[in-house]
């Protein structure tokens, strides 16, 4: 994180949130300034250490040092959530279909979707068997994202017992509340001279074959088919590469968490996402860096939709344009090799 975003990040917060202005405590003296609260909170995010490691360093007790991260957490979430978790509106969509085609070649492309877990060491133990899984030693958190080539996190939702696979949380997730309620924007994409309603996400074989959906062939045979699962492959690489930089980056995320309620972790997890998000766009990678809101739509439930979200053949239709596109693009790197033929 550069100086100068640092700086903004506590002069907002201050501004926002009142806790974090400089005061007298009950002994008539001053107490932390806000740069000191602020430096408190994203030094626990960064490094996961217990609260009581700013004891000597900023000689903060510990339940002070907790009690800063609690609210610079709840006000980040309040203040930049809006922006830097926001659903991609018409103009950063149409942002991405032209990012993605230049950089996967798959036009209509939006991200990639996938789950990740976090280890709950605190799980209370009336709690511990909805958030065990037998390939996880520890009680676990979900979060599901959907990331771009720019590792910007477009959708996240955390807080999804740890038992689940990825079809639980996308049964309870609002990725597509947008389209069901009819406030989703309305941007078309064209592959192989078929017209398509809407953007498509990459995900893994797990998922159903739903038309929002692209995955790949478990066994291709035909020589197009092998070079889309080569490109598939690669480009579902970005979601699995922003959930490394984001438990890389803030190790409150790569550590166990000691929180003892979901609202607490789901808070911190956000957060994070939020900076994450906010350091790609003051490092000028950001495929939309500026948010340009879309018109206010009144929300009309629209029973079709689940339908066409759901409709299979489409979802083979949408597969089949996107191999014929990619064979007759000219990309020697996806050519299969002999030896592997």
């Amino acid at each position: 994180m550069s100086k100068s975003l640092f700086l903004k990040i506590v002069s907002d917060v201050e501004a926002y949130d009142e806790w974090f202005q400089e005061g007298l405590d009950g002994r008539m003296k001053k107490s932390f300034t806000p740069l000191q609260k602020v430096t408190s909170a994203i030094k626990q995010l960064a490094t996961g250490n217990p609260p009581d490691e700013g004891d000597e360093y900023l000689n903060m007790s510990e339940r002070t040092s907790r009690e800063c991260l609690e609210y610079f957490c709840e006000t980040v979430c309040k203040r930049y959530g809006g922006e830097f978790l926001r659903r991609p509106t018409s103009h950063d969509i149409a942002l991405l279909y032209q990012a993605h085609e230049d950089r996967h070649h798959l036009p209509g492309m939006l991200g990639s979707l996938d789950c990740t877990h976090f280890v709950w060491r605190m799980c209370p133990t009336e709690l511990r068997g909805q958030y065990m899984r037998g390939d996880h030693q520890y009680p676990t958190i979900m979060l599901e994202a959907v990331a771009s080539q720019d590792l910007w996190i477009w959708h996240a939702f955390c807080g999804p017992a740890g038992s689940q696979n990825d079809i639980n949380v996308l049964q309870q997730s609002p990725l597509f509340l947008a389209q069901r309620n009819g406030t989703a924007p309305n941007c078309p994409f064209q592959v192989n001279n078929h017209l398509y309603k809407r953007g498509y996400y990459l995900t893994d074989g797990i998922y159903p074959t739903w038309s929002v959906f692209v995955k790949s062939f478990p066994y291709p045979h035909d020589p197009n088919e092998k070079k889309f699962k080569r490109q598939h492959e690669a480009a579902r690489k970005d979601v699995e590469r922003a959930f490394g930089v984001l438990k890389s980056k803030w190790g409150i995320l790569n550590r166990p968490m000691r929180s003892k309620t979901v609202k607490k972790i789901r808070s911190i997890v956000y957060t994070c996402l939020i900076l994450h998000n906010m350091i790609i766009k003051d490092d000028g990678r950001a495929i939309a860096p500026v948010h340009i809101q879309d018109p206010p739509v009144e929300p009309v439930f629209d029973e079709t939709a689940y339908t066409e979200l759901i409709d299979e053949d489409t979802h083979w239709r949408l597969k089949h344009d996107l191999v014929e596109h990619l064979g007759s693009l000219d990309l020697p790197h996806l050519e299969v090799d002999s030896d592997e033929e």
